[in-house]
């Protein structure tokens, strides 16, 4: 509920401090005398968009105060908390404009944005005026209130629950087919891998072990290299050339005809036996170690393959293993896991199809979910439109045709809110098609229709303040006296505000608010005044009698304000 309004140096306004209470609220006064301008406002520090055509002449800047005292169950709370605010009992939203065009925003004098301190505004006032049929003619907020009206609030919850539930299982059903795709598409390339891992078969240390065993190998090549070396010496293969052991015992032949006592050498050499006993000792060295190389080429004999295989498997593993990106002591565990993926294709292409299955059936739930919605909405459609044909006839718009329209939307344009869009259309005479709204009737027959819908919809929408301007252009007595009515029994569920010229309007307010035009030192102001009871029977007397009011306006202003009003109603009672 708005509960004051504090201009200053707005356009002929210098200062202004207004208090509003529950109920309704009228705003009368001359034409030209600035009511306009007040709500231009109001207007700015709901957040409109600012003009530097609002700053009063002379004034440095202008500022706009209004304050509220939302219930706690405003939806405006729920705004403010989006943006780290908390809405107290009493809530102030300020703007200031500056001489350059420039503005500030305040949310209980914390600094907003312009953006902010606008969708504030709209989720605490709507307004409603002859150019300003704002709100009800977007089919967003159609459809919300046509739920409201007479859609049991389940239906459209499970009909958001079935949408999030189908988006979900669509987008696991659209990644399971992708991964199928993707498992088909590597199925080839992992066979392979897989036939060509099990050929090589890699043992875990293998690369260690067969390093161990090549350094072995090569060191035993070596020995051999060495003792075919030493062979070849002692005992050369080449029959030209005599093998030690050969020239050691052709000496010792030779040397031994010296060593035996001669008829010529009665007594032996003692240095030839010395010699022979040498050469002899030597033949059994060279014997022995003939023998012993024997030996050792005994136990040296290998397969001469065994160190190429060693590398060559070597080799393989290492090959393998950059070919994977991996080390030689990962290929098992590759082996392992490419043989679980090749396992797995055929698990994932049996996924995607149960994928597939649960993402149709839950496209089901949605469209039977949908459908219960649609037909509780055509049911609440048809009873909207005989609520509004009993409305309309009061307001002068008795050849008025008010049709709430289902159209089903093309499946791309489904959403939480169902399968098909709700349009409210207006045919304003016989004989033509029903239009929508915003184009389908004057202004004053739109604010007059606006005013029939607010009626029937007051309840459906906890928006606190509702603003009328001239909700009674272009009419008078009974039809006046029906928007009256209407004014007043809104106001027993809202607070509600109207600018009006009509009388039949003006009693119906609990406050009366007259604005007037007033010269203070050479310059025009514009004074809201709240009335009192005989300022309010004056005050409706010049609305009856206009510039003169005679005794008869007096009387007649009396008899308007005497007249029977609305009982009050329980909060939440249907119109």
């Amino acid at each position: 509920m708005l509960t004051a309004l504090s201009l200053r140096g707005v356009v002929l306004i210098d200062r202004l401090d207004l208090e509003f209470g529950p109920g309704l609220t009228v705003l009368t006064g001359e034409t030209g005398a600035g009511k306009s301008i007040l709500l231009d406002g109001l207007g700015l520090a709901l957040g409109a968009r600012a003009e530097s055509g609002l700053l009063a002449a002379g004034a440095a800047e202008a500022s706009a105060i209004a304050t509220f005292a939302p219930p706690p169950e405003h939806p405006v709370r729920a705004v403010l908390a989006e943006h780290g605010l908390v809405a107290n009992e009493e809530l102030l939203l300020r703007r200031v404009l500056a001489s350059d065009g420039r503005s500030r925003a305040f949310i209980d004098d914390q600094p907003v944005g312009v953006g902010l301190l606008r969708r504030t505004g709209a989720a605490l006032v709507e307004m409603q005026g002859q150019h300003e049929q704002l709100g009800l003619v977007e089919p967003a907020i159609q459809r919300t209130l046509l739920d409201a009206y007479a859609v049991d609030p389940t239906l459209p919850a499970a009909v958001a629950l079935a949408w999030a539930a189908w988006r979900a299982a669509t987008r696991t059903a659209e990644e399971a087919g992708v991964a199928a795709e993707q498992a088909a598409r590597d199925a080839d390339w992992l066979s392979h891998a897989v036939r060509e891992l099990d050929a090589l078969a890699p043992e875990t240390g293998e690369e260690d072990r067969l390093a161990a065993a090549r350094h072995a190998l090569q060191q035993d090549e070596r020995r051999a290299e060495a003792l075919v070396a030493a062979f070849a010496e002692i005992a050369p293969r080449d029959r030209r050339s005599p093998s030690p052991a050969a020239a050691v015992r052709a000496a010792a032949r030779a040397l031994a005809r010296l060593a035996p006592p001669t008829a010529d050498l009665p007594r032996p050499d003692e240095t030839a036996a010395e010699a022979l006993a040498a050469l002899e000792r030597a033949l059994e060295a060279l014997t022995e170690a003939e023998a012993l190389l024997d030996r050792l080429r005994d136990r040296l004999a290998a397969d001469p393959h065994r160190l190429e295989q060693a590398e060559a498997r070597l080799f393989a593993l290492r090959a393998a293993a950059r070919k994977h990106h991996v080390s030689v002591a990962e290929l098992p565990g590759l082996r392992a896991r490419l043989r679980a993926e090749l396992a797995e294709i055929g698990d994932r292409g049996a996924d995607a199809v149960v994928r597939a299955r649960e993402a149709a059936a839950a496209r089901r739930t949605y469209l039977e979910a949908s459908a219960r919605l649609a037909g509780a909405r055509a049911q609440a459609g048809a009873a909207l439109e005989a609520a509004l044909a009993r409305e309309l006839p009061p307001l002068r718009l008795e050849k008025a045709r008010f049709c709430c329209r289902l159209s089903p939307l093309a499946e791309e344009a489904w959403g939480p809110q169902g399968t098909e869009a709700v349009s409210f259309l207006l045919a304003a005479n016989p004989g033509q098609e029903p239009a929508p709204l915003a184009r389908a009737a004057s202004g004053g027959e739109l604010a007059r229709l606006m005013l029939a819908l607010k009626v029937v919809l007051v309840g459906t929408r906890n928006l606190g303040t509702l603003i009328f301007d001239e909700v009674d252009a272009g009419i008078g007595g009974a039809a006046a006296a029906a928007v009256g009515e209407r004014l007043a029994r809104i106001a027993l569920e809202t607070q509600v505000l109207v600018i009006t010229h009509s009388p039949q309007v003006a009693v119906h307010g609990r406050q009366h608010v007259r604005i007037t035009k007033e010269t203070v030192r050479g310059r025009i102001a514009i004074r809201a005044t709240l009335l009192g009871a005989a300022e309010r029977q004056e005050e409706i007397a010049r609305m009856l009698a206009g510039a003169t009011v005679t005794d008869e306006a007096r009387a007649a202003a009396s008899s308007l304000l005497a007249s029977p009003r609305l009982p009050a109603r329980r909060r939440g009672s249907r119109p």
